[in-house]
């Protein structure tokens, strides 16, 4: 598949000096665009509620997800960058370190239709672990 790239010029600050510089940007190919568009439409990503259990003290922390890989990932990430909303949460991060926790998916909502709204399903999932666990916490809101 031979590649093909738009040249633009560009004027790139470095320091105190302007540096001319040639840009190549690569163009994807319309039929690919469609094809990974597609596939993205299709997919099936795993929902449901997800638990951060800090094993130093015990806290859980849970909270639903319209996709769980998606999910720890922006939550370890904001943790990571001491940027996490719930300050609890955030403290336990960095005082036991990410090797303290615990991730874990709860249960996985199964559906028939990706782009349905399962939040109502999401939502009476989290009250009726939360009503289980009296001693968890929401990870945000």
């Amino acid at each position: 598949m031979k590649h093909k790239f738009k040249v633009y010029e560009a004027w790139i600050p470095f320091v105190d000096l302007l540096v001319h510089n040639r840009v190549e940007v690569n163009i994807m190919d319309p039929k690919r665009k469609k094809e990974l568009l597609a596939a993205y439409k299709a997919r099936r990503p795993e929902m449901g509620i997800i638990s951060f259990r800090c094993k130093e003290t015990g806290d859980v922390f849970l909270d639903m997800s319209r996709d769980t890989r998606v999910s720890f990932n922006s939550t370890r990430m904001k943790l990571s960058a001491n940027m996490h909303p719930n300050k609890q949460l955030q403290k336990l991060w960095n005082e036991y370190g990410p090797d303290s926790f615990e991730l874990t998916v709860v249960e996985v909502l199964k559906y028939k239709d990706p782009s349905d709204d399962h939040t109502d399903k999401l939502e009476a999932m989290m009250d009726r672990h939360l009503a289980a666990n009296p001693q968890a916490k929401r990870v945000w809101r």
